[in-house]
């Protein structure tokens, strides 16, 4: 793919699967405590001590200790410049002020490069609790189902607050190309916008291929994107009067952007940063932590292995390092893969309860929300000969739904 352009303080990776950003210079902590006194009003003499704590795709974020509290600072490289930063800000505070949902107060914010950092960057207050995923497993199944009931009526309140736009599908970082970026009026100019991109990447993708292999990669998912394209309007209408109702989804609530206390209540949901307004039909989805294979029959832990104390551990306080309490992992993913089964479940008869007619409208979507999923993973590269055995199955009349095609491969007759 081809690599877009840079700007001061941002870089790219081009040298794998993906184009990554890279920090072509490290944020200043100087800086950032000089930053943090002024915004804060810190005297001189008290103390603000700034410490690294993680680092995202697109963000550094640091830890801001004083005599009163802490703080988080969250620096971002401009992969969006403006937007992102805007965007994150106003949807923390519409969330705040028109829902329950527990998202950190914006203290201050900056969405340009011009300031003492050299970066954009929001003070955000830091809430309490830890991910959802750290204490996953000692939490009952009571208290997991108490917690997706939650995150249902949580997304209940947000969907209730209603847009008439669709919001750029991401932090897009082709800037260079002559395609539009939102807000959007229909689903169909939405995901048009989004195939458009693809093209073009393939597209460049084939002239710069380094041999044959990658060549005919980039020529099998160009002419899959082609009939993806062609198979929009047949599931989209092009014209859309009145606009289409959309609502703000969170496409990345993984355990880890769900902050609980010691009993598994949420404290927070957090990493908004790339979220925007998504037609009603996304919405329908069941949220990212409860994604996964099914799995009806729950494991049974004396019939999987001790886990086997030669295989390398992880580094001591490695971020994902759980306590497998000697057992074999391939326990603990089937265990996972139960256990979100059984709450899938649940979340889908809560949100039927809360919203009536909640399951016509689950029904009516999961085709338009299988296409957003071939679309995405065409982009991806990836399952491009699955995904062409499921457009072959829509094409004749036929409903499978994606994933049952990705995961069986399924004949086409």
């Amino acid at each position: 793919m081809p690599a877009p352009p840079a700007r001061d303080g941002l870089g790219w990776d081009d040298g794998g699967l993906y184009v990554k950003p890279i920090w072509t210079r490290e944020p200043s902590l100087v800086d950032i405590e000089n930053l943090c006194r002024k915004e804060l009003r810190i005297d001189t003499g008290d103390t603000c001590a700034v410490s690294f704590r993680a680092e995202g795709a697109f963000n550094k974020l640091y830890l801001i200790e004083m005599n009163q509290g802490k703080s988080l600072l969250r620096v971002s490289l401009p992969v969006h410049p403006h937007n992102k930063t805007r965007g994150e800000v106003t949807t923390l505070r519409f969330l705040r002020d028109r829902t329950d949902v527990p998202v950190p107060e914006v203290i201050a914010f900056d969405d340009s490069s011009d300031n003492l950092i050299g970066f954009e960057w929001i003070l955000m207050e830091m809430m309490p609790g830890v991910s959802v995923y750290k204490r996953w497993r000692t939490l009952t199944m009571f208290q997991k189902v108490a917690l997706v009931q939650r995150v249902a009526e949580l997304q209940t309140q947000i969907s209730l607050k209603s847009f008439s736009k669709i919001g750029t599908l991401k932090s897009s970082d082709h800037f260079d190309y002559d395609v539009g970026r939102g807000p959007f009026r229909s689903s169909y100019d939405y995901l048009m916008s989004y195939i458009e991109i693809i093209i073009k990447d393939y597209m460049t993708a084939i002239v710069e291929a380094e041999d044959e292999e990658d060549k005919e990669d980039a020529e099998a998912a160009l002419a899959l994107a082609r009939r993806l394209a062609s198979l929009l309007p047949k599931i989209f209408p092009s014209l859309q009067c009145p606009p289409e109702r959309t609502v703000i989804w969170h496409d990345d609530l993984s355990l880890q952007n769900i902050l609980v206390d010691e009993q598994g209540n949420i404290t927070a949901v957090v990493d908004w940063e790339c979220v925007s307004a998504t037609p009603l039909w996304v919405a329908t989805k069941a949220p990212k932590f409860l994604e996964g294979p099914s799995r009806e029959k729950e494991p049974v832990r004396q019939d999987y292995a001790d886990e086997d104390s030669e295989q390398p551990s992880a580094p001591d306080g490695a971020e994902d390092e759980l306590d497998n309490e000697g057992k074999d992992e391939l326990y603990w993913i089937h265990l996972m893969e139960y256990e979100t089964t059984q709450l899938r479940k649940f979340y889908h008869a809560s949100m039927c309860h809360l919203r009536p007619g909640w399951e016509v409208q689950v029904s009516e979507s999961s085709l338009k929300a299988d296409f957003l999923g071939a679309v995405v993973r065409c982009g991806d590269g990836f399952h491009l000969r699955r995904i062409d055995q499921w457009v072959d199955l829509i094409e004749k009349g036929e409903c499978p739904r994606l994933m049952d095609v990705l995961e069986e491969g399924l004949a086409v007759l």
